[in-house]
């Protein structure tokens, strides 16, 4: 199981990057038009490096959603390996069977 802090700091990016993807968009589109003067775009540079760091979905990381573990986890199913397989025998996760050969 994730330290709390770690899942809670996690919730806390996603309510940021939610927050200001509007703002972080619309800035973007100023620096990427080829019309904008340079003027623009370097308002628009220092506009978006003056919002909060942990507002950029880059900074955001995957966690599964039973544990918080944030390594080998699997996009599929939202879950780290080990929640994964243990699910998976329980035969909890529709369509997923063990292999055998």
């Amino acid at each position: 199981m994730a330290k709390a802090s770690m899942v809670a700091r996690e919730e806390k990016r996603a309510r940021l990057v939610r927050k200001y993807a509007e703002k972080r968009k619309a800035l973007k589109a100023v620096i990427q038009n080829p019309e904008s003067t340079e003027d623009e775009k370097l308002d628009a540079q220092e506009k978006l490096q003056n919002l909060p760091r942990n507002s950029s979905p880059v900074r955001q990381r995957n966690r599964c959603q039973v544990t918080g573990r944030p390594r080998g986890y699997y996009r599929k199913f939202g879950l780290a390996r080990n929640k994964l397989r243990e699910e998976a025998m329980k035969g909890m996760i529709p369509g997923l069977t063990k292999s055998s050969w």
